[in-house]
């Protein structure tokens, strides 16, 4: 069990003074005073889906199916144009959700895996959102995917901030939807239902459950539910009574042979899809009945008006296990994919429903992303957020009060896969820099995304002095890690 004092972060006292374009005025300023017609203590919902793309909801323009329930959040609620995920991959982006720091600062980077199951642990006295929120009483549930932390290190949920936890571990054996196992706190809960090849209990169903148990547990306490939820991250498969409202409404389709036996069989490699289109829309459409099942317990306990419900996405669309983000316009107008640093790699969706609170139909196009989440949330329950992270309040913007909201100076990532890839934006200007290991002076490249949603024209040539001033903030903006470090041959990722 690890001990910490009040707001102890990983960062040293130094790094403010040293890296003083990711420690701007605008972060080191005291959060607002919490407008006083705001509760102190909602419970706070945030739906995290997985490989989710920009365009993968009606909401945000997808045409070829419909996502009602989560289409409700934004229009009862606020959506967010311009909102980023901590990274483009899972680990390093919920690293940045739970620290309030972007990936040159937070201490999971990369997807390093810890055999047999897990990944890298957050270090011990890594402050996370969870330990700030508990620390004001509330009560903090995670259910889904983990990915920080292998069971029974320091990164364990249980160790991290969190009450309970059911669900996977390890975010590779999080492929595979009819598992052996799922734990449950520090328990492995062994599936006899999915023993062998059998697929009799989907895991996603079983995730649900305990959601849903979870919110009636504690409807008379405040509670924090961070619902890390699977779909649609291939594989793809969803249960027959979801494959039969689809199979054969999007030809052709596409196929992909997959692992289904052998030494390997449910242990990370995708299982087959002969119905690739089909599939992908039942678990999306899985997904979104599971919103409104959430949406729908908290009205029926008379939570409604105190709950603030968040969704949004880990990174962008994948490519992998027959998934085909091009037939569906996954990222719709973004350039790239998962594991890109273009805009279809890191923007995802997200949507804001707080009954009284938030203006039904507010669209909002403020800048903001997984590492705003720590501090709008302590603005939010009135808490103090640690000093040095990168994150920003957005909470003027949810309750329309965005005269008084704060901007950032620059985003910034870092993947440490493929050669090395860094991107940061500054207003509209956007610096992305791809093969960082490989090469001494990696080539630039320069958008303006005013312009230029699509990133397709490279102006780097004609903006030199831009590109340089780019440049001279990207490399204050990060810290080096002991772990995940660029050009290191001690780091080797997963594949998630």
């Amino acid at each position: 069990m690890k001990v910490k004092s009040s707001y102890i972060i990983l960062l040293t006292t130094g790094i403010c003074a040293v890296l003083a374009g990711g420690c701007s005025p605008a972060n080191q300023k005291q959060s607002p005073e919490v407008p006083r017609d705001l509760p102190g203590h909602p419970n706070i919902i945030y739906i995290l889906a997985d490989d989710l793309g920009y365009g993968d909801l009606s909401c945000f323009g997808q045409a070829g199916f419909q996502t009602p329930h989560i289409d409700k959040l934004a229009e009862k609620g606020i959506k967010f144009t311009n909102h980023y995920a901590g990274s483009t991959v899972c680990a390093p982006s919920r690293s940045a959700l739970m620290t309030g720091l972007h990936t040159g600062h937070t201490p999971i980077r990369g997807n390093k895996e810890v055999r047999p199951e897990g990944q890298w642990p957050m270090p011990d006295n890594t402050f996370t959102l969870a330990e700030m929120l508990k620390g004001a009483g509330y009560v903090n549930g995670i259910f889904g995917k983990w990915g920080l932390g292998y069971p029974g290190s320091e990164g364990d949920p249980g160790f991290q901030g969190f009450d309970e936890f059911y669900g996977y571990n390890c975010q590779r054996l999080a492929h595979n939807y009819y598992p052996w196992h799922l734990w449950h706190n520090q328990e492995k809960i062994y599936l006899k239902q999915n023993e062998g090849s059998a697929t009799e209990a989907y895991a996603p169903d079983l995730i649900q459950e305990n959601v849903l148990n979870f919110i009636e547990s504690n409807k008379d306490t405040t509670f924090f539910l961070f619902y890390a939820a699977v779909q649609p991250h291939a594989e793809l498969v969803a249960p027959e009574a979801y494959m039969e409202k689809f199979r054969g409404k999007f030809l052709p389709e596409k196929s992909y042979e997959g692992v289904d036996e052998g030494a390997h069989f449910k242990l990370g490699p995708y299982g087959s899809q002969p119905e690739g289109h089909a599939a992908f829309v039942a678990m999306v459409t899985h997904l979104d009945d599971m919103v409104g099942e959430v949406v729908e317990k908290v009205r029926a306990l008379g939570m409604e008006k105190n709950t603030l419900i968040i969704f949004t996405s880990d990174n962008g669309p994948h490519m992998e296990g027959g998934a085909d983000p091009d037939y569906f316009d996954s990222n719709g107008p973004l350039r790239g994919y998962k594991r890109d640093l273009y805009e279809g790699g890191i923007r995802v969706p997200m949507l804001a429903y707080w009954p009284d609170k938030i203006q039904p139909g507010t669209v909002s196009d403020h800048i903001s992303a997984f590492w705003d989440v720590l501090p709008t949330f302590a603005e939010i329950t009135g808490l103090t957020p640690p000093a040095g992270i990168d994150g920003i309040s957005f909470l003027p913007v949810l309750i329309g009060q965005g005269d008084r909201q704060q901007k950032h100076d620059y985003l910034y990532w870092e993947f440490h896969e493929r050669g090395g890839r860094m991107a940061l934006r500054k207003e509209n200007w956007k610096l992305v820099q791809y093969d960082v290991n490989r090469n001494p002076v990696p080539p630039a490249e320069l958008y303006n995304l005013a312009d230029d949603l699509s990133e397709e024209n490279n102006l780097a040539s004609s903006f030199p002095e831009k590109v340089q001033e780019l440049s001279m903030i990207m490399e204050g903006a990060r810290t080096e890690s002991d772990v995940f470090k660029f050009a290191s041959k001690t780091y080797k990722a997963g594949d998630d």
